[in-house]
């Protein structure tokens, strides 16, 4: 073999070597990033698990009252009573009315449970608990994809409305909101177009700086409409994702707030096409039937597309939640329960019932 050829062969093998070396380190740098986002991963399904948990004790905490209340007096009834009889189904009945779930839901209920006792040879009132939370389920899902999202659009931005009347919390649930989505990520504007209530645009704008998001507001008295009309120009200009819009609550004069939330609505479909995504209702849990009644009187006046209920964690009469749904039709996007930012939770079903009648399984 000539000098050449050696040579050659050498650097060959040289090269075929470091080549080796290079693919071995290679190897073990994407070994390396592979075990870095197997690790993300663990972390993140770890911080949904965990978040989940909390979540679930929120709601175990926040219907504390209401289990208290409800769930106590089904366990009385239970153990009153040997087998299930007329006598026991009217007083079950009288429960869940006490209860705040509306009579015609409870009728519905009573019907269903009797049918069910019936077709599956059931008299035993201990035997009866599961079938109480599966029914209850059912009548709220009733056949239908419900879902407590939020609309939001891909491009551009988002304009969202909260209406009801003063003094169920309307500032302070769009404030948390707010908080909630700027942690998604996603620039937030609040508008406050409530300019009739004194102190209310000094109170948003309190609930801007605290939790980190825009602002923008006039003076009192200004037309809410002009604030809104102003405030998507600022939105649009400053590239904002979502802007959520207080309006005022003023429901004993129905025709003059039908008329400025007509005008509302109007300037945004004006500025954004297909206008508001979002129009919910914020009601406050502690007023019962009033809340419902106050539901049926703003669906009137405007498309509401979702509930937010505030204080559910200050009433014993958590059954609103499946009277609310069964009396409008409109589904449950939002519950308070309690009075941190994080106490305000994207309404969940079965979270909900298991808050309920954790006691009782």
């Amino acid at each position: 073999m000539g000098l050449f050829s050696k040579i050659k062969n050498m650097f060959q093998k040289k090269e075929t070597i470091e080549e080796d070396k290079l693919i071995e380190t290679e190897v073990n740098e994407i070994d390396e990033v592979i075990e870095k986002v197997e690790e993300k991963k663990e972390f993140k399904e770890e911080k949904v698990v965990e978040t989940k948990n909390n979540n679930v004790k929120v709601y175990e905490k926040g219907l504390t009252k209401s289990r208290q209340g409800f769930v106590s007096r089904l366990a009385d009834l239970t153990n009153r009573y040997k087998k299930v009889t007329d006598e026991y189904f009217d007083e079950l009945e009288e429960i869940l009315i006490m209860a705040d779930i509306g009579v015609n839901t409870v009728m519905e209920f009573i019907d269903r449970l009797r049918d069910r006792v019936r077709s599956e040879k059931l008299d035993d009132p201990e035997m009866l608990k599961e079938l109480i939370v599966d029914e209850l389920f059912i009548i709220y899902v009733n056949d239908s994809v419900l879902t407590s999202k939020l609309t939001f659009r891909e491009d551009g931005i988002t304009p969202m409305l909260f209406v009801g009347v003063n003094g169920v919390g309307k500032t302070t649930t769009i404030g948390k909101i707010g908080y909630q989505l700027k942690n998604d990520g996603k620039k937030v504007l609040l508008v406050a177009a409530d300019t009739f209530r004194a102190g209310a645009t000094a109170q948003l704008k309190e609930w801007s700086e605290k939790i980190g998001v825009g602002f923008f507001g006039k003076e009192e008295g200004a037309d809410p409409a002009s604030v809104v009309f102003d405030g998507l120009k600022m939105a649009q200009e400053e590239k904002y994702d979502v802007v959520l819009i207080d309006t005022a609550g003023r429901l004993q004069n129905k025709v003059n707030l039908m008329k400025e939330l007509e005008k509302m609505n109007k300037v945004i479909e004006g500025q954004v096409e297909g206008g508001a995504t979002e129009t919910l209702l914020v009601i406050d849990a502690t007023t019962g039937q009033n809340g419902i009644s106050q539901a049926k009187a703003f669906k009137e006046i405007t498309n509401i597309t979702g509930i937010v209920l505030t204080k559910l964690d200050g009433t014993a009469k958590g059954g609103i939640v499946l009277a609310i749904k069964e009396t409008v039709g409109i589904p449950v996007k939002y519950i308070g329960l309690g009075e941190a930012k994080e106490d305000l939770q994207v309404f969940d079903i079965e979270k909900y019932i298991y808050g309920l009648f954790k006691d009782l399984m």
